[in-house]
């Protein structure tokens, strides 16, 4: 159960207005890896590859094609359909920490299907709940050192933060010392 809400929620989310807000707070594995594996993880710049276009719509693929086979050839077997979830949670959630082992704890919400889907909704729909930085900003970095996406806010000084990569975690909130990111 706890699988289909982690896909279905981002969507709705997303549909709703809030973007990947769902990503920064609520999901079980991003909490997984910001609280537990980001202890062991060397904290790298993640490659840029992984976050491209790219690579994010062929992991869209891969993981909704095994998907999709899965549920084909178990369809009426309840017993069969979960391990389907199982499997895919279980080998993502293992690539995601194999990655965090060598980047970031949140490497794996780069490129999260659900995510990168969520992502693309809230560009066509939009946001209602947005970070924006004043114009009070110095550009100290510090909001882009604990951004888990790598967003640089400081680079959106008198304006809105535009990426809908941003999961909304407000750690550039938290951490500005001029208060100059704020919640719209």
């Amino acid at each position: 159960m706890i699988a289909i809400i982690c896909m279905v929620a981002p969507i709705l989310f997303s549909l709703f207005g809030k973007g990947r807000y769902w990503c920064g707070n609520y999901c079980p594995r991003g909490n997984f890896y910001e609280h537990v594996v980001s202890k062991i993880s060397p904290n790298k710049k993640v490659p840029k590859f992984l976050k491209s276009l790219g690579f994010r719509i062929a992991m869209i693929l891969l993981v909704f094609f095994n998907f999709g086979v899965g549920m084909y050839q178990n369809w009426g077997n309840l017993s069969g359909i979960g391990l389907v979830f199982y499997r895919i949670i279980v080998i993502t959630s293992l690539v995601g920490i194999v990655l965090a082992f060598f980047y970031r704890p949140r490497t794996w919400c780069q490129f999260c299907p659900m995510g990168t889907i969520a992502s693309y909704i809230a560009r066509v729909r939009g946001r209602d709940n947005e970070l924006a930085v004043t114009n009070s900003c110095v550009a100290c970095g510090l909001c882009e050192k604990a951004c888990p996406m790598e967003l640089s806010p400081k680079e959106q000084k008198g304006d809105k933060v535009t990426s809908t990569d941003c999961i909304l975690c407000k750690k550039c909130v938290y951490v500005c010392p001029k208060k100059s990111i704020t919640e719209k």
